[in-house]
């Protein structure tokens, strides 16, 4: 099912202002750490586009993946060409359900802190010190290696290499865009 951009503007406000109220806790980096960043290794690693054994094109719009759903194999190491068709900021991450839970809550924060808006990134807030802020303490970037920011009628690669076998998806954590279905599985064959 596709929403249509009003529909999907609506959802995403209204989880973006419930689930700030609802998010106390951050998975983040450690003061003096740059960025937020997330234990990836049981997930696998990022790896360099030359020692790929395929690309695999993925397009994003308003609240969908195509292909919704990609099939991999243990210590495979695939490059992904991601193009954002929308007309939203949208992201490519991959990891598990609790991951992506857990990402959900820093990305709320950026939108709360105007360093992410519906359309774009502000760069110039990426990359200021948010250490001073109240209730941060911490710097505050998107620069996790499983993970690409993609704005409008842009397209970024990401390579990553699936060390073993275990249960991944690849998701939009956008307020509201995993909720409203942008989310994809990865299979991994036998």
């Amino acid at each position: 099912m596709r929403l249509n951009i009003r529909t999907l503007n609506a959802i995403a406000a209204l989880v973006t202002s419930t689930s700030l109220l609802a998010a106390p806790s951050l998975a983040v980096a450690a003061p003096g750490e740059a960025g937020h960043k997330h234990e990836t290794t049981a997930i696998g690693e990022p790896a360099k586009a030359t020692a790929k054994t395929r690309t695999v094109q993925v397009e994003m719009g308003d609240n969908f993946y195509e292909p919704d759903t990609i099939t991999v194999k243990a210590g495979e190491t695939v490059r992904f060409v991601v193009k954002n068709t929308g007309e939203f900021l949208h992201e490519f991450n991959i990891g598990t359900a609790a991951m992506h839970a857990a990402h959900q809550k820093e990305m709320a924060m950026m939108v709360e802190h105007g360093m992410l808006s519906t359309t774009g990134m502000d760069e110039k807030k990426m990359n200021m010190d948010h250490s001073q802020m109240p209730g941060m303490g911490h710097s505050m970037k998107h620069d996790d290696p499983n993970s690409v920011l993609v704005e409008p009628g842009q397209t970024k690669e990401l390579t990553w290499k699936f060390t073993k076998q275990t249960t991944l998806e690849f998701a939009c954590n956008m307020p509201g865009h995993y909720e409203s279905g942008m989310v994809g599985k990865v299979n991994f064959q036998r």
